[in-house]
């Protein structure tokens, strides 16, 4: 079997968030349950049919036992390999070999994060994990990260290719216009190019507004068999192609810092999908920096290498723009919980099913999801994503 024979077979039919922005009193799996049962919800499904589970979390290595128990189920087919904030997406293509193969019936994909609100902060739980798993090369230097490893990055896309800082704020400035637009979006107060220049540096060339928000937040999709996703209540958001590439873990050994394994994992997406850059209406990114941004447009081939920054300019991806990217605000104004993935491919979800309102995406039939994962852009996963008449 290759990927081109998965094309639309397996459909996403239910999405849900909870606890997004501060979720005061809550743990990580009270809040990914209630995101739980808003995705079952939303499919019209309940948690006795939940046969797949597809989970991670920096917190705990065996995390899926501890989501098992909580949400009372026994499934047939587990996936718990952890490539960062890019597993939410990379989860996808395994679920669709078990549900194709008849593993299993209905995959719940979930995630949640207190990291805001709890007592054991982002700063701990940094601290822990570097001291538990280092990234050897690296660790004696004691760097910032993830900042320092994407600044490194930023720095070495502005010598080679004239980027400016003022590029990296047009991402930023996009992706709060369209969090504006988002009830649900964590920071909605007007942005501009010269706040984003002038703001604190954290991480040069990276100011607080180039760096993803820290907050709560829970997410959950709910994937099955297209034959079974037209007898449930919402319309099916079929998954054309997945594809990950994961090509090293530390910035220090990147081959190339302006490119990213989204290259590959791109190509092998839209070869399976059978569409190309210019067939996708819109893209939703893991914008853990503003450099990511960039990088997806580029290494995904919506744009040459080097002319991401001219790419975004004059708001080209925000509202209005020529190409719409993070309609829901992204990681950098809407949620970041950590791990971002699983709601990018949310907010593909909705804005397919034409349910987001004032960002909403005229016409839109295909998406791409982007995720990313690791201290250095270490893991990609793409998917292409479509409504039932493309396929």
């Amino acid at each position: 079997m290759s990927l081109k024979d998965l094309r639309g077979r397996i459909a996403i039919v239910g999405v849900g968030t909870a606890g997004c922005g501060e979720a005061h009193g809550m743990s990580d799996l009270e809040i990914l349950g209630q995101a739980a049962k808003a995705a079952l919800d939303d499919a019209g499904l309940a948690l006795k049919d939940v046969d797949g589970l597809c989970t991670a979390n920096l917190n705990a290595a065996m995390w899926p036992l501890n989501v098992v128990e909580y949400l009372g189920i026994r499934p047939k087919f587990v996936e718990g390999t952890n490539v960062g904030g890019a597993a939410f997406v990379a989860h996808q293509l395994p679920a669709m070999l078990a549900l194709d193969a008849g593993v299993c019936d209905v995959v719940l994909v979930c995630y949640g994060s207190t990291q805001r609100t709890s007592s054991f902060g982002r700063k701990e739980r940094s601290a822990a994990r570097n001291l538990l798993d280092p990234e050897p090369f690296q660790a004696p230097y004691q760097p910032f990260n993830p900042p320092s490893s994407y600044a490194l990055i930023a720095a070495r896309h502005m010598h080679q290719f004239a980027t400016t800082r003022r590029h990296l704020a047009e991402v930023a400035v996009a992706a709060r216009k369209w969090a504006q637009l988002n009830p649900e979006a964590f920071s909605r107060e007007p942005l501009d190019i010269e706040t984003v220049l002038k703001a604190r540096m954290i991480s040069d060339p990276f100011t607080a507004y180039d760096c993803c928000l820290v907050t709560d937040g829970a997410a959950a999709y709910v994937m099955t068999r297209a034959d079974r996703a037209r007898d449930l209540q919402k319309q099916p958001v079929h998954i054309l192609a997945n594809a990950t590439a994961v090509w090293h873990r530390s910035v220090s050994s990147m081959q190339d810092l302006t490119v990213t394994p989204s290259k590959e994992s791109g190509e092998r997406a839209f070869a399976a999908a059978g569409l190309g850059p210019k067939d996708i209406d819109m893209l939703q990114t893991y914008d853990a920096f503003s450099i990511n941004t960039l990088l997806a447009l580029e290494d995904l081939g919506f744009c040459k290498k080097g002319e991401g920054g001219s790419f975004v300019e004059d708001g080209a991806i925000a509202p209005g723009g020529r190409f719409p990217v993070n309609t829901n605000g992204g990681g950098l104004s809407c949620v970041h919980p950590n791990m971002y993935g699983a709601f990018i491919t949310i907010e593909a979800v909705r804005q397919l099913r034409g349910e987001c309102g004032e960002r909403q995406v005229e016409g839109a039939k295909t998406a791409v999801v982007n995720g990313n994962g690791g201290n250095s852009a270490s893991s990609q996963s793409t998917s292409v994503l479509a409504t039932a008449d493309v396929l």
